[in-house]
C-alpha cells in the first residue's frame, strides 16, 4: 500500500473519531442523570433534610438507572429513600418503597428488617414478625433483626420466643445494651407471666453500612456513587490533525500530478 494511501486512511479514522466523541459525550451525560440525583439525595439524607431527599431519589427512579444499578446505588436508593420516610413516619409509603426495591433485591435483609420496622410502627405484629424472619434466613448473623424479632414477640406477648432471640442476639454481639435489656425485660415477664405494657424501641439500620445497633431509627452514610466510562472533555484536535494531514495528503498528490 503507498504511503499516500495510509495517511489518507488515517486522516480518515481521525475526523470519525473526533465526530463519534462528542456523540459518545452526550450519551453519557443523559445516562449519568440518575447518578446525579441519586448524590444529591444522598447529601439531603445525611442532612436530614427527608423530603427533599425523596424528591431527588425519585427522579432518580425515574431516570435511567443502568449506572446507578452497576454500582449499587439502585440499592441504596431504594434503602434511602424508604428510611426518609420512615423518619417522615410514612410508613405505608415505606413498605410500598421497600417492595419494589425488593423486586431487584429479594435477598437484601436490611430491606426486609427496615420493612419490619415499618409494620410494627403500624402495629401490625404479624407482618413485621415475617419480615424480620426473611431477614434472619438471609443472614442468621444479623443483630439487629433478631433484637427486633425479640421486641416484636415481647409486645405480641411470646416472652419465650423473645428471650430465645435476644439470648441469640447477645451470642453473635456480646455486650449488645439493646439485646441484654430486652433480655431482662422478657425474662421477667416470662417469670411474672404477665402481659406486655409498652414494647422496647425497636431497630432500624437502613444500609449496608450499618454501624453499632442503635435503639432509635439511627442514619449511616452510603457512599456516593461514582459514574462508570464518564467522557473525558470534548477536544477539537482528532478534527483538526485529520484535516491537516488531508491537506497535506492533497499537496503531496498535486505535486506527482
Amino acid at each position: 500500500m503507498k504511503i499516500g494511501k495510509i495517511v489518507y486512511i488515517l486522516a480518515i479514522l481521525l475526523l470519525i473519531a473526533g465526530f463519534i466523541q462528542p456523540v459518545a459525550a452526550a450519551e453519557n451525560e443523559t445516562a449519568d442523570a440518575g447518578t446525579s440525583f441519586y448524590n444529591a439525595g444522598i447529601q439531603l439524607l445525611n442532612s436530614n433534610e427527608y423530603q427533599r431527599a425523596i424528591e431527588l431519589f425519585n427522579k432518580a427512579l425515574a431516570s435511567d438507572t443502568t449506572m446507578i444499578r452497576q454500582s449499587d446505588a439502585l440499592l441504596y436508593t431504594y434503602q434511602g429513600k424508604s428510611y426518609a420516610l420512615i423518619q417522615l413516619e410514612k410508613y405505608n409509603d415505606a413498605i410500598q418503597t421497600i417492595d419494589e426495591g425488593l423486586v431487584f433485591y429479594p435477598k437484601d435483609f436490611f430491606l426486609w428488617n427496615n420493612k419490619g420496622y415499618s409494620f410494627f410502627k403500624l402495629d401490625n405484629y404479624t407482618e413485621a414478625l415475617k419480615s424480620y424472619d426473611m431477614a434472619i434466613s438471609i443472614d442468621q448473623n444479623y443483630t439487629g433483626a433478631l433484637i427486633n424479632k425479640g421486641d416484636t414477640l415481647y409486645k405480641m406477648g411470646r416472652y419465650q420466643g423473645a428471650v430465645d432471640s435476644y439470648i441469640r442476639a447477645n451470642e453473635i454481639n456480646p455486650g449488645n445494651s439493646y439485646a441484654a435489656a430486652g433480655l431482662e425485660k422478657a425474662q421477667r415477664a416470662l417469670a411474672a407471666g404477665t402481659p406486655p405494657t409498652t414494647a422496647p424501641s425497636q431497630t432500624i439500620i437502613p444500609t449496608t453500612l450499618p454501624a453499632n445497633t442503635q435503639s432509635t431509627l439511627t442514619q449511616t452514610i452510603v457512599p456516593t456513587a461514582n459514574p462508570a466510562n464518564t467522557q473525558s472533555p470534548l477536544s477539537p484536535l482528532p478534527v483538526v490533525a485529520a484535516l491537516s494531514l488531508m491537506g497535506i495528503l492533497s499537496v503531496v498528490l498535486m505535486k506527482k500530478r
